[in-house]
């Protein structure tokens, strides 16, 4: 897989300045929303037929990676 830095992009005028998906109005929120759901990678992948899986799956890695520092700075 790609990094997930190559496909993640954060535009301050876009989607009020939240990371998305390779500059589209698709953000990584919106990825981890419908995951926890429920929706299956093939059901989103269905309904939103400009995401690939490797896009998910950057978004997966983007939140782990945030996720990870911010408990890095709370110890």
């Amino acid at each position: 897989m790609k990094d997930y830095k190559e496909i993640i992009t954060i535009e301050p005028g876009k989607r009020g300045g939240k990371p998305t998906i390779r500059g589209m109005r698709i953000s990584v929120n919106d990825i981890l929303n419908w995951l926890a759901s429920g929706m299956t990678i093939p059901e989103i992948l269905a309904d939103f037929d400009e995401l690939t899986q490797e896009d998910i799956y950057a978004a997966l890695s983007y939140a782990a990676d945030r996720e990870n520092k911010i408990y890095q700075i709370a110890v």
